[in-house]
């Protein structure tokens, strides 16, 4: 398989390595060059990828953290979808007093140190 930072892959087939040539016996070609690191921006043939190099979670942000803004929008949709239906103020008030809940909870477990 070709190395795909090696110069010449972008065309079509690298060219051969100077080991495979002279283990098959052949001269080398004019064409092959000899084992260097190339400059390819800061990336070098072996080099890791930034996406390998990180154990990045793919979601940030503590599960207390998730739990308080779920209670947030959860008490934002009863609140709402009481005052859609009819103005049911004891469920409207319900709402007011889930999404203070999921505030308290997000204060008190330092929500803001979360992002990163």
């Amino acid at each position: 398989m070709a190395n795909q930072a090696d110069p010449g892959t972008t065309m079509g087939s690298a060219a051969p390595d100077s080991a495979e040539v002279q283990a098959a016996g052949e001269s080398a070609p004019a064409t092959a060059m000899p084992d260097q690191a190339y400059d390819v921006g800061e990336l070098t043939p072996g080099a890791l990828l930034p996406s390998q190099m990180g154990g990045y979670e793919a979601f940030h942000g503590r599960k207390i953290s998730w739990v308080a803004i779920s209670i947030v929008i959860v008490g934002f949709l009863v609140g709402g979808l009481a005052l859609i239906f009819g103005s049911i103020w004891w469920l409207f008030w319900t709402g007011v007093g889930l999404a203070v809940l999921g505030l308290l909870i997000a204060v008190g477990s330092n929500i803001f140190e979360d992002w990163y």
